[in-house]
């Protein structure tokens, strides 16, 4: 609430009632009038009050109907109700307190009770509303934290290998647009909380390459099988690095699907993959969706060693295989996802061209 008066929607269809309430109210605040439950949700609808004073007992909609409208409206639901009623059986004042109302006041009532009552609960909402805006910065606070964190540890593979900058942000955005599609298949692994973090966390992929030597990291001819088996090793140095920094955070961090994509996004859907040889669904969701954005990235992308791939080309290899890379190497719900964005995966790549 702001430094001006609050303001109470004051609902009864008794003129009496509603005199005695401006009178005892009006000095201290803002008192609006509605002589009837639907004029009540017309009046909250046009300007929510702070607090509402409600008659139970009205010709056409009563009280307990208007209170549990209200309630089931996100936008009304938070405003304090104060029953004002006649009935005075334990039964109604449960009910009415079941449907959501702060309070019941018995008529005839004293009116410096209800000015009471109104002043408490208007105070009660005014520290619940304070706690709720804290609880808020926190969270704000802590996403920020998060954000930082992984930031800090990408660049870390951005500033070791200069040609990753791009690939990292593309790769991030490839991940956020399967995962996207997939949602509704993974209700409860894909929520937009988790898809937020796979997209944070999605950088992070490659961290391990940066206790990669130079010789194998940046050979611009084919490696040896030596070489090769040095390079996976990056997965297993990566996951190790964000299991390490999980536990000075704590468990359940927010880096689990940093780790489970850093140490299982060479694996493949048969099998086929590395450090593990991990088969189906024995690999993360997580990691199934960065396998097919790196390895799309990788093909349009011009390395050392190789030039850069066509999207159309691209495309061609994912869905239909080279020889090296498989159909058989990802997940079917993931391959058919692909055909779905793919065009908007080649608009991701031309805005963060290297």
């Amino acid at each position: 609430m702001s430094n001006e008066k609050p303001t109470l929607l004051v609902v009864d269809d008794a003129a009496a009632i509603i005199d005695i309430l401006l009178a005892v109210l009006s000095e201290e605040y803002m008192v609006r009038v509605a002589t009837s439950g639907a004029a009540a949700l017309d009046s909250v609808k046009k300007a929510p009050p702070d607090l509402i004073l409600l008659d139970v007992m009205m010709p056409g909609m009563d009280g307990m109907e208007v209170c549990r409208r209200l309630k089931d409206d996100p936008a009304s639901r938070d405003i304090p109700i104060i029953f004002l009623t006649a009935m005075d059986e334990a039964a109604d004042e449960a009910r009415g307190l079941a449907l959501g109302a702060v309070d019941y006041i018995i008529k005839p009532f004293k009116p410096a009770l209800v000015n009471a009552r109104v002043r408490s609960h208007l105070e009660l909402k005014k520290h619940r509303d304070q706690l709720e805006e804290l609880v808020r910065q926190r969270t704000v606070d802590l996403e920020h934290t998060q954000e930082a964190t992984i930031a800090s540890m990408a660049l870390l593979a951005e500033y070791r290998d200069p040609e990753t900058g791009g690939h990292i942000q593309r790769t991030k955005h490839y991940v956020r647009s399967m995962a996207k599609a997939l949602a509704a298949e993974y209700p409860n692994e894909l929520t937009s909380e988790n898809i937020k973090l796979l997209y944070l966390s999605a950088p992070l992929h490659d961290i391990g390459k940066v206790a990669i030597s130079d010789s194998i990291l940046l050979k611009s001819g084919k490696l040896t099988p030596e070489e090769f088996a040095g390079i996976q090793l990056h997965t297993i140095i990566g996951s190790e690095v964000i299991r390490k920094t999980e536990m000075i955070i704590g468990p359940n961090s927010f880096l689990r699907q940093a780790r489970e994509i850093a140490e299982f996004h060479h694996e493949c859907w048969n099998g086929s993959g590395y450090p593990h040889g991990l088969k189906g669904e024995a690999i993360p969701l997580s990691a199934r969706l960065m396998a097919i954005a790196d390895i799309y990235d990788a093909l349009i992308s011009q390395r050392t060693y190789k030039t850069a791939f066509t999207h159309q080309q691209a495309c061609d290899i994912i869905i239909n295989g080279d020889g090296r890379t498989l159909p058989e190497h990802f997940a079917p719900d993931i391959a058919q996802a692909f055909r779905a964005v793919h065009q908007e995966w080649s608009e991701i790549a031309e805005r963060f061209t290297d």
